[in-house]
């Protein structure tokens, strides 16, 4: 008796063994989109990325795209340990300072200091000042090639726009030569007016080669500084770094500097808090119609999403039920299952792939699959608490549709092994019916389109072979 591996809740969300193809990419439906203008699967690839706004992921605080380029893209008020790379919470302690009544009288007073409560690394270990405020106004370490980087970057500015200019004056030389040779006694008065602003565009471009900021190169040196004498012989301290206390010269690992690209301290005493990255919440959109597909809410705190066209609510999903033991050239039976996510009654057929198929790549198996239409009911949420049996209202062969329940069927499939070795892959076309039902602006009343069947094509993973 042919013995049956059942898959339990966990490998029935196995997604990476049932993928859907987009274009060259094989995924699966949950991280996929659909477009519903093109009727098309959508892969991360195939939409257009666009910022919608910049948050600190501590404070929750949205900053304009402006301000986040001018803060080089990091929170002012929350900082990162730079030992583990946690978060910094502001602690507060009391400390005896000299009265302003009475100088030879100590009075207490609050001092806040940053501190990580993963590592123990505090703001005290390099020696940072304490502050009066918990709000903050840490001292910033200078860089000491800011300035040579700030002129560097003035001045590539600079080139960039003339280069620009360049082109933009290339490109349109051909007309300003035309109309320069009819500037003369029987020209237009329009192309005379050209003439006239071309060669003040020639006088500003002049200028601007004049306003050039000119800087001073780099000078190569012959002769460097000499390594100390004691570093072949001085002890190097290789402690954890996450340890509370480090001692001093602690050597800091890789990760550590280049953390601080500015600085890229040598000993863990010369680290300094690091200011947090900001994140992006981003809207997709289809590079085709240009529609969108994701959009999340401007709020940093939700995580909701104002439009968010995840396949998953739009294509009938396949899942593995049950999977029998697998044995080279001989047919076992797979259960399947099938869930419709759409709110309205689809019919489902499983196609076989071609022999010249240029999508079935991957296939080692044969696979019979159900020549009968499969009908899935709409979705419906209460349907799922319901106790009556509605499998009467379908006309299904028992021996290919075995079990059914609101929105979701299991259906019997025949697989056969072709190859001794390696996972047993099958693929197939699915092929349903699609209602696009979308709600004008403006409008109560939902505008129905007409049904189109559409088609996909899907890989399925059933595991490995197992030795006869």
């Amino acid at each position: 008796m042919e013995s049956v591996q059942r898959v339990g809740a966990a490998g029935m969300l196995e997604n990476h063994r049932v993928l859907f193809k987009c274009k060259d990419y094989r995924l699966p439906l949950c991280e996929l989109y659909f477009c519903r203008h093109c009727l098309k699967i959508r892969s991360k690839d195939c939409v257009s990325h666009e910022v919608d706004s910049h948050y600190c992921p501590n404070c929750m605080e949205n900053m304009p795209s402006a301000e986040a380029k001018l803060k080089k893209n990091r929170c002012a008020n929350c900082f990162d340990c730079p030992s583990c790379k946690h978060t910094l919470s502001t602690r507060a302690t009391s400390v005896l300072v000299p009265s302003a009544d009475d100088p030879n009288k100590a009075v207490a007073k609050k001092a806040y200091y940053l501190a990580c409560a993963f590592c123990r690394w505090t703001s005290r270990d390099i020696g940072l000042k304490d502050q009066s405020v918990a709000s903050g106004g840490w001292e910033e370490q200078e860089n000491p090639n800011g300035k040579r980087i700030s002129e560097l970057v003035e001045y590539y500015k600079q080139v960039a726009q003339k280069e620009k200019a360049d082109r933009e004056r290339k490109k349109y030389a051909k007309s300003r030569i035309r109309l320069l040779g009819m500037s003369g006694k029987y020209a237009s008065q329009s192309a005379r007016r050209h003439a006239s602003l071309t060669s003040m565009q020639n006088l500003s471009l002049k200028e601007e080669e004049q306003k050039l900021v000119r800087i001073s190169g780099s000078e190569p040196v012959e002769e460097v500084e000499g390594l100390p004498e004691d570093i072949y012989t001085t002890p190097i301290n290789l402690a954890h770094k996450g340890s509370a206390q480090p001692s001093t010269g602690t050597v800091t690992s890789i990760a550590q500097r280049l953390s601080q690209p500015d600085e890229q301290p040598a000993t863990t005493t010369s680290l300094h808090p690091i200011h947090k990255h900001l994140l992006v919440k981003r809207s997709l959109r289809c590079k085709e119609c240009e529609h969108n597909l994701s959009k999340p809410e401007f709020n940093p705190a939700s995580i909701k999403f104002k439009i968010q066209l995840v396949a998953l609510h739009y294509v009938p999903e396949i899942r593995i039920l049950s999977l029998p033991n697998l044995y080279y050239q001989k047919e076992s039976v797979v259960l399947l299952s099938l869930i419709n996510p759409l709110e309205e009654t689809t019919t489902v057929t499983l196609l076989p792939c071609e022999e010249d198929d240029a999508e079935d790549t991957e296939s080692t198996a044969k696979i019979v699959l159900p020549t009968q239409e499969l009908i899935l009911s709409a979705r419906d949420d209460a349907a799922e608490y319901d106790e009556g049996d509605s499998v009467t209202d379908f006309k299904d062969d028992p021996e290919v549709v075995i079990f059914r329940k609101a929105n979701k069927i299991s259906f019997v499939v025949k697989v056969t092994p072709m190859k001794a070795v390696g996972d047993v892959k099958v693929a197939c076309k699915i092929k349903y019916n699609y209602k696009n039902i979308s709600t004008p602006l403006g409008s109560k009343e939902e505008k129905e389109s007409p049904s189109v069947w559409l088609e996909h094509h899907v890989d399925i993973n059933l595991g490995p072979v197992l030795p006869s």
